[in-house]
């Protein structure tokens, strides 16, 4: 557990945050100005707080009060930042052994798991200087984790690759993430991000936490889906893979009691999977439809109905457990009478949902 409590003062911006992150991904969302890059040097041992307290697993790292402030190589805290910052003369497999150099103890993984899960095999002989933006970092990324640190702390480590890169890494990144047992602090300014990675999220404006939660909740808290984002709106949801349909290449999976056809064969039977569910692509109707290419027809409970951007209604609707978001016009809403309890099927294609 990751716990923070600090003010720091800079120039005319302070910052003023007091959050928890415990094992797994705790994403820190904010635009440019919000405070994120004070908060990283701080959690890193890179700046001061002027009051305050972090503390790992209970180990004080910093405490105004007591006098405590261990400097970075002693916080045994992995930072991960935008640039790889690999050492241009030495080879990569040269660059994962001096992650392994620094390690204190033999918590940090075997190097040949390291290099089966960031799928970089291939790339030991080879230099920084011929490696691409998406590689550099998923040895930055294994340098950092063969050091057996206690804790990892990615400081928008996609934002300076393009589309194509950052689709490339996601997947190992995800696979990582899975394995390594750490509270991982992932500051970014990318929502999507966010929702694929964390379980949790913070989200800071002008150097205050204004939401903070479960990462659905935090962004609904938070006003993200405005107008500007109302395509990619939507929530990402926990189910576990229930069966296969090989001969139509649809996967079965368990949400909320249900069961949810994706297209593609996401994993083995028990394996668990994210889900995304755009609000755009959820409809909703009083009536299960008859003879309809709608494969997920799923019973549920209205939670709330909010007056979205322009014409639009935003319509939760409880499934069991898991919540979706329907993105529907007000005067659907107004004519179906939608309200909180009441009884709806929430209708979803197969094509439209999507692996996180």
């Amino acid at each position: 557990m990751l716990e923070l409590d600090i003010r720091r003062r800079v120039g005319d911006f302070s910052l003023d945050v007091a959050f928890a992150a415990p094992v797994g991904v705790t994403a820190v969302l904010g635009r440019s100005g919000s405070g994120k890059s004070t908060l990283v040097a701080a959690v890193a041992g890179l700046a001061r707080p002027d009051h305050g307290r972090i503390a790992l697993n209970q180990t004080a790292l910093f405490d105004s009060t007591a006098g405590v402030n261990l400097p970075p190589r002693k916080r045994r805290i992995a930072v991960v930042f935008q640039e790889s910052r690999l050492f241009p003369h030495l080879s990569v497999r040269s660059n994962l052994l001096f992650g392994r150099r620094r390690r204190r103890d033999d918590a940090s993984p075997a190097l040949e798991q390291v290099i089966e899960t960031l799928g970089i095999g291939h790339l030991l002989p080879r230099r920084p200087r011929s490696l691409s933006g998406g590689e550099k970092q998923r040895v930055a990324i294994g340098r950092a984790l063969l050091s057996g640190p206690r804790a990892l702390l990615f400081d928008e480590p996609l934002a300076a690759l393009d589309a194509e890169r950052k689709a490339e890494i996601l997947p190992f990144l995800e696979a990582l993430i899975q394995e390594v047992g750490l509270p991982v602090l992932y500051v970014t300014h990318a929502l999507e991000e966010a929702r694929r990675l964390a379980r949790g999220l913070i989200v800071l404006e002008g150097g205050r936490i204004v939401a903070a939660g479960a990462i659905e909740e935090a962004v609904a808290a938070a006003g993200l889906a405005t107008a500007g984002d109302r395509l990619l709106d939507g929530v990402t949801v926990d189910a576990v893979v229930a069966q296969l349909d090989e001969r139509y290449g649809l996967t079965g999976l368990a949400l909320g009691g249900h069961r949810v056809w994706a297209p593609g064969l996401i994993g083995a039977p028990g394996a668990p999977a994210r889900l995304r569910f755009l609000a755009r692509d959820v409809a909703v109707a009083l009536d299960p439809p008859q003879r309809s290419s709608v494969r997920n027809v799923l019973p549920g409970v209205v939670r709330g109905v909010k007056r979205g951007y322009g014409p639009y209604a935003s319509v939760s609707i409880d499934i069991g457990g898991a919540v979706l978001r329907a993105e529907i016009t007000r005067r659907a809403a107004a004519e179906l009478d939608l309200a909180p309890g009441r009884v709806v099927y929430a209708l979803v294609k197969s094509v439209a949902v999507s692996r996180a």
